[in-house]
């Protein structure tokens, strides 16, 4: 039986979870799935933080959302930025991590320099978030970060995120010891129709296409299947150091 791959970047939403009381903060809110993100968080009733190196790019996130919202500045790559954070946000309920910064090309070509962004983003911020801002989580608190497929299926030019996204895999499971009562998990996203792709032009129809025919759920991702594991993240008690794999099987493929 032949079955046609749905290449559909919206997807119907389903109601989220209840947020009502709760202070979340959302690193890497300035753009992409960050903001996709703060804009369910927000509409599920929370409070936002919205933290990233750019102010001006979360104010505009921060205009968009339905509920109470705060912005402040977060450099993952310095120390000092981070605890500069911490003594500002005061107590909260929950932190999300999406940031990334990739570093992809060939093993020969690769420069120190943006290597050591990729883990500052995806290994040491998401380390350094834990030392600073643990002791300011309210009971029952909770970090989520982001790793990704690329750690399941290594490919040629992507070493380095294959890395950092495997790294934090296990880190999750680290701090869920340490840091315990307080939950640790990651969402690790295949193959999502974001907009990251909409630079291929006429090649990225194509190319989901391949993606979609290729993984077992027979379809890409959307923005909302990544949002809805978050949210479960968010709101499950029992589940932690966790990895989320919203991916369509596509590890496996």
């Amino acid at each position: 039986m032949s079955v046609t791959p749905d290449l559909s970047r919206t997807a119907a939403h389903t109601p989220a979870p209840t947020l009502e009381g709760r202070r979340i903060v959302v690193v890497g809110a300035g753009s992409g799935m960050g903001r996709a993100l703060a804009a369910q968080v927000s509409a599920a009733g929370a409070e936002t933080i919205l933290a990233g190196p750019d102010p001006a790019r979360l104010r505009e996130t921060a205009d968009t959302l339905p509920g109470p919202a705060a912005v402040l500045a977060l450099d993952l790559a310095d120390e000092d930025s981070i605890a500069a954070f911490a003594a500002e946000v005061g107590s909260f309920d929950d932190l999300v991590s999406t940031a990334a910064m990739p570093a992809n090309g060939p093993v020969a070509d690769l420069e120190l320099a943006s290597v050591e962004r990729a883990f500052a983003a995806k290994v040491i911020g998401p380390m350094l978030l834990a030392k600073h801002l643990a002791g300011r989580m309210r009971e029952g608190g909770s970090f989520t970060f982001f790793s990704g497929v690329a750690a399941w299926r290594p490919a040629p030019g992507r070493v380095v995120m294959a890395t950092t996204n495997g790294a934090l895999a296990f880190l999750v499971q680290a701090l869920a010891v340490e840091l315990a009562p307080l939950r640790v998990n990651a969402v690790s996203p295949g193959i999502v129709d974001s907009g990251a792709w909409d630079g291929m032009g006429a090649d990225k129809e194509a190319f989901l296409r391949q993606v979609a025919e290729r993984n077992p759920a027979r379809r890409v991702g959307t923005p909302d299947d990544v949002v809805r594991a978050v949210l479960f993240a968010l709101t499950s008690p029992y589940v932690t150091g966790t990895v989320l794999h919203v991916d369509g099987g596509g590890r496996l493929a």
